[in-house]
């Protein structure tokens, strides 16, 4: 079972950037997707953004135009680009890998699943 690492969380304040990264146990070429969820107390699980293993993405509505998701399958790690934070983007950040793909549903667990990285975004 791959393992997942993330780094790179912190406190930011509102209009500011930060890039996590997570690494995996096992060559990224047979991981599959891998993509970053988040977590916020009160509020339901949320799939920000993934990427398939040939780089094609997908992002939420709340995250596109300010979140970047790239991978260096060389280096078997994914990242998470986030600029003009917003005090709402505050959460437990996951990095998850599927053989195949993420998932949105709150029902669905993926296969892989990192312990998480907090991100707080406030002034």
């Amino acid at each position: 079972q791959v393992q997942l690492v993330e780094s790179g969380g912190g406190l930011v304040q509102p209009g500011g950037s930060l890039r996590l990264s997570c690494v995996a146990s096992r060559s990224a070429w047979s991981i599959g997707a891998m993509g970053w969820y988040r977590q916020a107390p009160g509020k339901e699980r949320e799939l920000v953004a993934s990427i398939q293993t040939i780089g094609r993405t997908k992002y939420a509505d709340s995250v596109a135009g300010r979140f970047t998701i790239t991978r260096e399958n060389a280096k078997n790690t994914a990242y998470l680009q986030m600029n003009m934070l917003k005090s709402e983007d505050t959460a437990v950040y996951h990095c998850a890998a599927d053989p195949v793909v993420l998932e949105s549903a709150t029902s669905y667990a993926p296969p892989a699943w990192g312990q998480g990285t907090q991100v707080t975004v406030s002034s």
